[in-house]
């Protein structure tokens, strides 16, 4: 730290009528805390350039710890690396506020000892004209607001007024925002957005959606019902920067916000959404908290979580109706791996389940995904205001990457969850001797059972068939000759179709072989390629498809199978069908191993 430092004279006077004053140097008189919220503190400072003072700055947030720590004690004297102004009250008797962003410590309190001159209010300072405030530029970006509506001409607002009323000072910081106040704009980036829902009772029925909004000095839920659902659900993305403003403001409701903000905000038939390109810089990127797999085990069930993981396994697509309310609902399970040597289940709902693609073994890194807790193994939930990203382009994604394409997750220790491979069924370890000689499969309901299995032979002939190309409907489709395609149970001709695979292969143990099926999912994962490269080979190129069939010959996996006896004409077969397959966790399968010689020998465990 430099012995000998000069405030920047004058400049605080320069700074609250607007001007832009780059790296001002100032002294910190005071600092106090302004809120009795532990999880929302924010400091308050009285700070000087020597001539003239401001009591009304503020330390951003993400500066509590410079305090904490006592860098920022009486006297010392810091450089403003950023900062911003911001109007804080009604408009005419509002306090002009300074909020520091980013500062550094050029004296400390203990070196300097003394304020500097005999400075006073900034009010006081001669009053100059001051520049125009900045406003939001009007462009050609969508101003989203009330202007189509015809049923209230009060509420029929052109754009230009609209921008007239946007551009009516500066923008204000969220952490100021208050239930006492109605003339405001903010600017600020959507961090979560969670799907419409919908809702029906004796009152009435409606929808919404909510939106977690975040700027420099905070966050804020926001929820949009009814018409405003429709109007803005489409045009606000996550991730975007945008300018808001007319939206209602009253206590948050904790129970379903997690965020440090004793405010949310609900839109109105008047509420303003404009979208923001300049200086999006300004606004902090979406933060996450990355916890590796290998920590969710001990956290609490229900937490919310942020973490990072390769798709290794890829379940099979799901849906079933709610005994309640009638409703149908789609999801699909998936196991993430990382660099804790670890797994965990994340199940993915509706559309994210339907549209996901995972034959390419993608990164996956959730926000706000919430753990569910089941025979003591923790599972993850993508559910609404969770964010899911696909190999985002973060140094944590490509180190996943390279750590995985060169053999790091072939030999996962530690299964966190007590369901893992997207199966929801119980699976005892077996051999095919021990399924045989227990008759499983004969009873009303299927048997599972898991066990370790060599890759015997892939048949290639029948391993495929052409299905209905609607994206909920796996039905075989009748080639009607004049390149249409019919689906009998969508009762429609389609001028396409999609592959799907049924693969069938013989494993076996040290028991015995068997023949087993694999559906569309688990024939991608074994094969390594997705089913329309498969069918593609299949049909047109046979000596990639010998390579593609070949390739997967002895290979070792474990399998979870589903065992059930099935009629043919006048013939009972026990047929195996593969509901999961996943590398050996030499760990757990050594544990079966010692289990069983221990049965056989009759001799115990000390442990």
């Amino acid at each position: 730290m430099s012995a000998n430092v000069s405030l920047s004279s004058g400049v605080i006077a320069r700074i609250m009528q607007g001007e832009d004053v780059e790296c001002p140097v100032l002294q910190i008189l005071a600092i106090k805390r302004i809120n009795s919220n532990v999880d929302s503190e924010r400091y308050r400072i009285l700070i000087s350039d020597g001539m003239y003072f401001n009591s009304y700055a503020m330390l951003a947030s993400q500066l509590n710890h410079l305090h904490q720590t006592g860098d920022l004690e009486e006297f010392t004297i810091v450089r403003l690396d950023k900062y911003m102004t911001s109007l804080v009250g009604k408009e005419g008797v509002g306090k002009r506020v300074l909020i520091i962003n980013d500062l550094s410590v050029l004296k400390s309190g203990s070196e300097q000892k003394s304020k500097i001159g005999e400075p006073v209010t900034y009010e006081n300072a001669k009053k100059t004209p001051a520049p125009a405030a900045p406003s939001i530029p009007a462009k050609k970006e969508p101003l989203f607001g009330n202007n189509n509506s015809s049923k209230n001409n009060n509420n029929n607002i052109n754009n230009s007024t609209m921008n007239s009323t946007l551009n009516a000072g500066l923008t204000h910081p969220i952490a100021s925002l208050s239930p006492y106040q109605n003339k405001w704009v903010i600017k600020a980036r959507v961090t979560a957005k969670t799907a419409i829902r919908t809702w029906s009772n004796p009152r009435g029925e409606g929808k919404l959606f909510s939106m977690d909004l975040m700027d420099e000095s905070g966050e804020i839920r926001a929820t949009a019902f009814k018409e405003q659902c429709d109007k803005f659900y489409d045009l606000i993305q996550v991730d975007g920067v945008y300018y808001f403003s007319k939206c209602q403001l009253k206590p948050a409701n904790k129970q379903y916000s997690q965020l440090k903000n004793d405010y949310e905000m609900t839109f109105t038939g008047e509420t303003m959404v404009q979208m923001c390109e300049d200086e999006e810089d300004s606004i902090p990127e979406i933060k996450y908290d990355l916890v590796p797999i290998s920590q969710v085990s001990n956290m609490e069930n229900k937490a919310a979580v942020d973490t990072i993981g390769i798709c290794k396994e890829v379940g099979e697509l799901q849906a079933f109706t709610s005994r309640t309310t009638n409703k149908e609902f789609k999801k699909r399970d998936l196991t993430l791996v990382d660099m804790s040597n670890s797994a965990i289940s994340l199940t993915l709902w509706g559309d994210d389940a339907v549209n996901f693609d995972g034959h390419v073994q993608p990164v996956i890194l959730v926000k706000g995904t919430r753990i569910n807790e089941f025979n003591g193994g923790k599972s993850l939930s993508l559910g609404g205001g969770s964010i899911m990203k696909i190999n985002p382009d973060i140094p944590e994604a490509h180190k996943l990457r390279g750590w995985f394409d060169n053999g790091g997750g072939d030999n996962i220790a530690n299964m966190v969850s007590a369901r893992t491979g997207g199966g929801t069924f119980a699976a005892d370890w077996m051999t095919f001797k021990d399924a045989r000689d227990r008759n499983l499969g004969s009873g009303d309901k299927p048997d599972y059972f898991q066990c370790k299995a060599v890759v015997h032979i892939v048949k290639q002939e029948n391993a495929f068939y052409k299905a209905c190309p609607q994206a909920e409907c796996n039905k075989k489709v009748i080639d009607e000759g004049n390149d249409r395609y019919r689906c009998e149970r969508c009762n429609q001709d389609f001028p396409n179709f999609k592959y799907r695979l049924l693969v069938n292969l013989s494993i076996g143990d040290w028991t015995s072989n068997r023949w087993v099926t694999c559906f569309s999912e688990i024939g991608e994962q074994l094969l390594k390629h997705s089913a329309q490269e498969v069918g593609e080979a299949l049909e047109n190129d046979p000596p990639t498809a010998e390579k593609m069939f070949s390739g997967v010959n002895f290979s070792a996996y474990i399998f979870k199978l589903r065992c059930k006896n099935e009629v043919y004409g006048d013939t009972t077969r026990n047929k195996l069908t593969v509901q999961s397959i996943s590398p050996i966790n030499y760990k757990d399968y050594n544990k079966y191993l010692i289990k069983e010689l221990q049965q056989l020998t009759g001799i115990g465990s000390s442990n």
